[in-house]
């Protein structure tokens, strides 16, 4: 793979890559146009692919925020068309390197000294490569290591990155007025924790000492000592990339046995610890040769408050959501519905979030769930090419929901696609006595 010997630092240097992306883009839609005019019937799909692949090239030479937006997008396969999900997911990954003579300026830079200074062995060529960091292979003391290092000027763009993806998400999700910048200030928020590996190598030590006792879970060891704000240094994991995983042969048990181990790990997190991994994608998961789930980033860990906990859980329980002065509480309570909503607004959005809710939380509703269901997955796509193309919709503030919902939402997303992949079938009570090992009490309601 091609290697980057610079990436734009600048908010000029980023506007002007992204400037060119818009310029490509606009030259897709004048080839689609001209060929739709020949023949009225062709469809997107060519268009969608193109627009994929240019948007995914600008950023993934820019890497950082902008790319970290992208692979948060293919993350919910239903939002996005699969052209864009496909390429998208490639930020997970799989993106162009740093060169070795910049790997090697940027550590000494961050870390005060040069590699092989510190290491007993350092591979100059990266093994892994994402959105913002990049990791090498080491060694020292005997040990096999891997040694993360973060992009240079990742965490000074973020403001200027987000600035430049934020009229794009207005548009996506119909955000309106001031009060949009809530969103915003919580991606924001959670970047730029995610630039700061002191914090990470904290969150990781502390999240892997409590979930530790669930089986089949194995984490890496991390080491502060060889770790700095731009530098992670941890154990050497051997094991297949989940979504590898996913696309080879393995049984139904398999696929079950790591499901389960996926959905205790994300309970118990949820409902003991009140903060959980809202990072689930496959390049956050490997699969080792015991079949085990070996989990390596914890850099963007979302504390969840009591007053969004209770109302959220409590929406999972039929009785709750088929109660309309129940259910409509629970909706202002999570800032779904406002105080300035009209009537009208009220009842639209209330059927709206009835109809999610329900389909939604169906796993929590069952004491086994398949989540190689199909049904449940085309329910989900059709629900959401509904309300997309709902023009009722569009008229409305979208401006819906606590700013706790962003990564909450996103964690289950990502966690039922990575169970869907397993094709896995899992106890969804199991993880009660993970809690009740620890300590913790279960949600009343669940």
């Amino acid at each position: 793979m091609k290697t980057l010997d610079k990436i734009p630092t600048s908010k000029i240097g980023r506007t002007t890559e992204l400037v060119k992306t818009g310029v490509k883009i606009g030259g897709n839609y004048l080839k689609y146009y001209s060929k739709k005019a020949v023949n009225p019937n062709i469809d997107r799909s060519e268009l969608d692919e193109d627009n994929a692949s240019d948007i995914y090239d600008g950023l993934k030479n820019l890497k950082g925020s902008a790319l970290k937006v992208a692979q948060m997008l293919s993350m919910d396969k239903s939002l996005l068309p699969g052209a864009y999900v496909e390429k998208f997911s490639l930020a997970q990954f799989s993106v162009p390197p740093l060169s070795a003579p910049l790997v090697r300026k940027t550590f000494k830079k961050y870390q005060g000294a040069y590699p092989e200074e510190i290491y007993d062995t350092f591979s100059k060529d990266s093994v892994n490569a994402a959105s913002i960091g990049q990791v090498h292979k080491a060694s020292k003391d005997g040990k096999e290591l891997a040694v993360k290092i973060q992009y240079p000027g990742v965490a000074d763009s973020i403001g200027s990155d987000l600035a430049m993806v934020k009229p794009i998400a207005i548009k996506m999700f119909n955000l309106k007025g001031e009060d949009s910048k809530r969103y915003f200030a919580e991606v924001e928020d959670k970047l730029l924790e995610e630039t700061d590996y002191t914090l990470e190598v904290a969150q990781s030590i502390e999240m892997t000492q409590a979930c530790s006792h669930i089986p089949n879970l194995k984490f890496p060891t991390y080491y502060p000592d060889l770790s700095s704000k731009r530098i992670i240094t941890m154990d050497w994991m051997t094991g297949q990339h989940l979504s590898e995983f996913a696309n080879t042969e393995f049984s139904q048990e398999t696929g079950d046995k790591l499901g389960q181990t996926l959905w205790d790990f994300y309970m118990f997190q949820m409902h003991g610890l009140k903060a959980v991994h809202a990072d689930p994608h496959p390049g956050n998961f490997l699969i080792s040769k015991e079949q085990e789930l070996i989990a390596i980033d914890f850099g963007c860990i979302k504390q969840i408050p009591e007053e969004f906990y209770t109302p959220y859980f409590e929406l999972a329980v039929p009785a709750s959501i088929n109660d309309p002065e129940i259910f409509k509480s629970k909706l202002f309570q999570l800032e779904i519905l406002r105080k300035d909503d009209s009537e009208k607004e009220i009842t639209y959005f209330s059927a709206l979030f009835h109809e999610m809710l329900s389909l939604f939380t169906k796993p929590f509703q069952e004491e086994t769930f398949d989540f190689a269901d199909e049904s449940f997955w085309d329910h989900i796509s059709s629900l959401s090419e509904k309300y997309s193309n709902d023009k009722e919709l569009r008229k409305m503030n979208g401006n819906r929901g606590s700013k706790h919902f962003l990564y909450i939402n996103r964690t289950f997303f990502g966690l039922y696609n990575l169970l869907h992949d397993l094709k896995a079938r899992v106890n969804t009570r199991e993880y009660v006595k993970y809690l009740e090992a620890k300590g913790f009490k279960n949600h009343p309601a669940l």
